[in-house]
């Protein structure tokens, strides 16, 4: 394209995408597509167009006319006139769903349906059913169409692994005794932001081995500061625009390991190993956690999710183990090409130790392939 300043698939790839969400809606009889997204949430809006929603978009598919991309705020409209691809952009007005209304009664013919994907909320919901007619939900079957990644898609995911890790690299090499929580985040941003990434999660949890009070990574840093005999474990995430890695791993700061967080490592080595070996086309999501059994064996537990879908958003399998449901285990059948975080974060039954390690893996043809290389283990670092 004239147009590389972006990251962008191929006109294939993105017409094969258009081409699946149309018959999706011809399945469920929807002769009209509005995707939604809003405040960056919702994977509808770039999977179709490429345009990372800011504050608020809504995209509206009909086969055979134009694709209308409704964006919000009037001064994102250039940002998205560069980006977006293959549809009308224009400014939203005072109110998106107004604004869409009034296209979708330009192009509805009696007894038609619309199709929704995305974070509609309620109010905007009520609005378009009280002026269109009946509004169809497709949530599911998008989330079906993302399960098996395209070879565009793992090219894209290879390079977000490749900077996550970059991060992970970062923390082993520049973390030092007296360091808040923020600047270990400062730290693993630093480490992709000039390649282009921004930050999706970073996680992180640091307690004192000798006298462990934590047992997951938090989701916000703290000021606590990092002292000789803490353990830091922790999970990253670097974006690369809509595609995201996921790494996970513990370090013990200036100190080696106690026999407590050798124990819970060894458990999650274990655990990582025998999942990982079932990974597999064909394999049933049950049979990843059946693998997990040796958590349970070794005396500990998890707390966070044992295995999740990846690659466009939050995805099935999302498993537990015998010890910490996450029940129904979804009736699914692993495919080749499907994206996989395996991230057993083994903890005490009392919740007050843990640790974390696990990455993200694409199933293949004769098992599975890991995305990332950062080592595994749990790593000494800061002296």
């Amino acid at each position: 394209m004239a147009d590389d300043l972006y990251p962008r698939f191929s006109e294939k790839e993105m017409a094969s995408r258009r081409r699946s969400i149309f018959a999706a809606m011809d399945v469920a009889g929807a002769s009209h597509l509005v995707a939604y997204g809003a405040d960056r949430s919702g994977t509808a809006i770039p999977w179709l167009t490429e345009w990372p929603t800011t504050q608020e978009a809504a995209l509206l598919l009909s086969p055979g006319e134009t694709p209308r991309l409704l964006v919000q705020h009037y001064n994102h409209l250039p940002n998205a006139r560069r980006i977006a691809l293959d549809c009308q952009v224009e400014w939203g007005g005072s109110s998106t769903i107004t604004r869409l209304e009034q296209l979708l009664q330009a192009r509805l013919t009696p007894g038609q349906k619309v199709g929704v994907v995305g974070p509609l909320r309620y109010g905007a919901f009520q609005q378009l059913a009280g002026s269109v007619g009946e509004l169809v939900s497709l949530d599911g079957e998008y989330q079906r169409l993302r399960l098996v990644k395209s070879p565009e898609e793992i090219e894209r995911l290879e390079v977000a692994a490749r900077l996550s890790d970059r991060a992970i690299t970062a923390i082993a090499q520049e973390v030092a005794v007296g360091m808040d929580e923020r600047e270990v985040a400062a730290i693993v941003e630093t480490a992709y932001l000039a390649d282009g990434a921004t930050n999706h999660i970073h996680y992180f949890a640091a307690t004192s081995m000798s006298d462990p009070g934590q047992c997951v990574p938090s989701q916000f840093q703290s000021t606590r500061r990092l002292e000789s005999g803490d353990v830091l474990f922790c999970e990253i995430s670097a974006n690369y625009w809509g595609y995201a890695g996921q790494v996970l791993r513990t370090f013990t700061i200036a100190s080696d390991p106690t026999p407590l967080f050798v124990d819970l490592h060894r458990a999650a080595d274990a655990a990582f190993d025998a999942i990982a070996a079932a990974v597999r086309p064909g394999a049933r999501a049950a049979e990843l956690v059946e693998a997990s059994g040796v958590i349970e064996e070794m005396g500990f537990t998890i707390y966070d999710d044992l295995v999740h879908g990846y690659g466009g958003g939050y995805l099935p399998p999302v498993l537990g183990t015998r010890s910490r449901p996450n029940l129904p285990i979804p009736d699914l059948t692993l495919e080749e090409g499907m994206a996989l975080v395996i991230q057993p974060n083994v903890i005490t039954p009392d919740e007050k130790a843990g640790v974390q390690t696990g990455h993200l893996v694409v199933v293949t043809e004769d098992g599975h392939r890991s995305l990332h290389d950062a080592p595994r283990g749990l790593i000494r670092i800061a002296g």
